[in-house]
């Protein structure tokens, strides 16, 4: 009886009414005082759909009746997508069977947050505060969303880099409960049937890692599962995506690390690495799995090393929604921060087509950061081959040049002609003067102390970014940045610096973070339901990133907005996205401007408890 079930409440018994996707995503209701209305879903099969904007829903954006269909009772507090702790109220207890499976007394949201914290709080160290996240993520999502929300800007770096490196290191020691999914070598013709393992019908976004080159620590093999499961946090904490529509992967083809083969308990295939056609047929067999079951799904490539990672973007990036967050994500936030550099130095943005790039790292992320910067300078009226005139590359064998014989296919554009192959790197900031100095090298300390003198010699206000992480990793430390350079530098890092004191002044130094960038990206690529993501969408989410500082912020020295405002850059970053691909043509959806920044607000998962409604789940699809 829906009158015993839910009293004089007639929204409630309305539910009954509408055919909703259950367990894990019912579709967000737009209610006003007289009925429920649920949007209708954007069409991405080949035509167009026009966004119309419904009514609030009073439950708060995205947060919804949930439909549990198949489950009740344990069942629902064993799923961390449905369970609520003690925070279920005594009827609902009822109504979903739980009564007596939980403690009596019932707590408010705010006070399972105050407790999270005060146990927080009471550990020392990073990994174990992480490790403490990571298990109220298992018993209660919606609680953990809640609390790394409101407290991102302190939680950031212990969900995602830097302490994410030192989980990767002990994933395999602290094995607990099993996130995400597992394609490996041995699965191989399989594929396409374990896709339906995994138990939501709606994925949004994968995040996909063959743990060939974790961070700056190497091959860490399926070690590196914590990669994936960190970047999804920050696109629902940071981007708003629905935890229930997200899938971290890894493929496992194998590892070189010696150490994991000989270790007895390591979680993943103990045998070299698959190379070759070998390898590109499990990504292929792979990606053909997940597209097959979520034709829409948008996967982030995540750390893959060099050999492979520009390989497998070409191959898939206009077939399949993807991108490569090292390669364009750590391209459009660098270049981001360097549009804020200039605004630092009194310039217009069209003055990056004049920059000088020294660029030391020339890997995977240093050529995708210097396309970017590149494609830039191409946009406001160089050519190809000017625009790559401006960059100098090295490596550890120093500045490659074109007679350079292990040169590969993305890094031969950039080799120079003009100056010998192999040039140093002190010598070489002598002869180029470099207005921008670039760190993508993984190397501790290259940025060396007669180096940025040397630097900063040449340059009034040098642009400085030591963007290797984890900490450990990088090329120099702000305080190493300011003092060499006698506060002339204009800074940014991988890994967060606390401010830096010199001189009676207080520098803010930015961390040129991905998650500036790649979870708007993902959150618009999935709501213009693109069909690819192109150049302009990177273009278009750097630019917006390097607007998003105000006049007093570039005056500190802070390149980049604070954390805590990372979803409200992520939410223009997604406007941005989406006007991109309309323009383009990429997009399935067609939304007048003016509604756009609405369109991505209503969108944005926030994360309330909502009622539990438990409703049969027929097959023929009635109720």
């Amino acid at each position: 009886s829906t009158q015993s079930a839910w009293g004089d409440r007639p929204e409630m018994s309305m539910l009954l009414k509408f055919r909703l996707q259950p367990v894990f995503r019912a579709p967000c209701l737009r209610v006003d005082a007289r009925a429920i209305t649920i949007p209708k879903p954007v069409s991405r099969a080949g035509s167009h759909h026009v966004w119309k904007k419904h009514a609030r829903n009073p439950w708060g954006n995205f947060a919804r009746p949930t439909l549990v269909a198949d489950k009740a009772g344990k069942g629902i507090i064993d799923n961390p997508l449905t369970n609520k702790g003690t925070a279920f109220s005594q009827p609902e207890r009822d109504r979903i069977g739980i009564r007596g499976l939980v403690p009596p007394r019932q707590m408010t949201m705010k006070a399972q947050i105050q407790r999270v914290l005060r146990n927080y709080h009471s550990l020392n160290e990073d990994l174990d505060k992480y490790l403490y996240l990571t298990d109220l993520q298992d018993r209660n999502e919606t609680l953990y969303y809640k609390v790394l929300i409101e407290h991102i800007e302190e939680m950031a770096p212990v969900v995602y880099t830097p302490t994410v490196g030192s989980a990767c290191m002990q994933f395999g020691n602290r094995f607990r409960r099993p996130r995400g999914m597992y394609f490996s070598a041995a699965d191989r013709g399989q594929m396409a049937a374990m896709v339906y393992n995994w138990p939501s019908r709606a994925v949004d976004v994968i995040v996909v890692t063959d743990g060939s080159r974790i961070l700056g620590l190497g091959d860490l093999g399926t070690n590196g599962m914590a990669i994936p499961i960190g970047k999804l946090a920050l696109y629902v904490a940071a981007g708003g995506v629905d935890p229930s529509r997200v899938m971290p992967v890894m493929l496992d083809v194998g590892t070189n690390n010696e150490n994991l083969l000989q270790d007895p308990f390591y979680l993943g295939l103990q045998h070299r690495r698959l190379e070759g056609d070998e390898y590109y047929a499990v990504v292929d067999e792979f990606l053909t799995a997940v597209r097959y079951r979520w034709p829409h799904v948008l996967v982030q490539f995540e750390d893959f090393a060099s050999v492979h990672a520009a390989t497998v973007l070409k191959k898939y990036k206009h077939e399949h929604l993807c991108f490569n967050d090292d390669i364009q994500g750590t391209g459009a936030v660098v270049l981001g921060a360097t549009f804020a550099a200039l605004k630092a130095k009194g310039l217009p943005a069209t003055a990056i087509k004049e920059q000088r790039v020294m660029v030391v790292g020339a890997g995977s992320a240093g050529v995708g950061v210097s396309e970017a910067i590149a494609a830039a300078m191409e946009q406001l009226g160089l050519s190809s081959e000017a625009a790559r005139a401006n960059f100098y590359l090295f490596d550890k064998d120093g500045l490659l040049g074109h007679t350079r014989k292990s040169l590969n296919e993305e890094q031969r554009p950039f080799a120079r002609k003009d100056l010998r192959d192999g040039l140093q790197r002190l010598e070489a900031v002598k002869e180029i003067r470099p207005t921008i100095l670039l760190g993508l090298s993984s190397s501790r300390g290259i940025f060396t102390k007669e180096l940025l003198k040397e630097v900063s010699k040449h340059q009034e206000r040098p642009i400085i970014f030591s963007l290797s992480n984890p900490t450990a990793n990088s090329e120099c430390t702000a305080e190493q940045a300011y003092a060499w350079t006698e506060g002339k530098a204009i800074f940014a890092s991988g890994s967060p610096f606390r401010p830096v004191h010199l001189d009676g002044k207080t520098f803010i130094p930015s961390q040129a973070n991905n998650m500036y960038i790649f979870p708007g990206v993902g959150l618009g690529g999935v709501l213009s339901g693109a069909r690819i993501l192109d150049d302009s969408v990177f273009l278009a989410a750097a630019r917006t990133l390097g607007d998003c500082c105000t006049p007093e912020m570039i005056a500190k020295g802070q390149l980049l907005p604070d954390v805590k405002d990372i979803r409200s850059v992520s939410h223009a970053i997604a406007c941005s996205v989406i006007e991109a691909t309309m323009a383009s043509g990429a997009a399935t959806i067609n939304i007048d401007h003016a509604d756009i920044a609405e369109y991505v607000e209503d969108s944005m998962y926030a994360p309330e408890y909502a009622p539990l409604v438990p409703v049969p789940y027929l097959d023929d699809g009635n109720f």
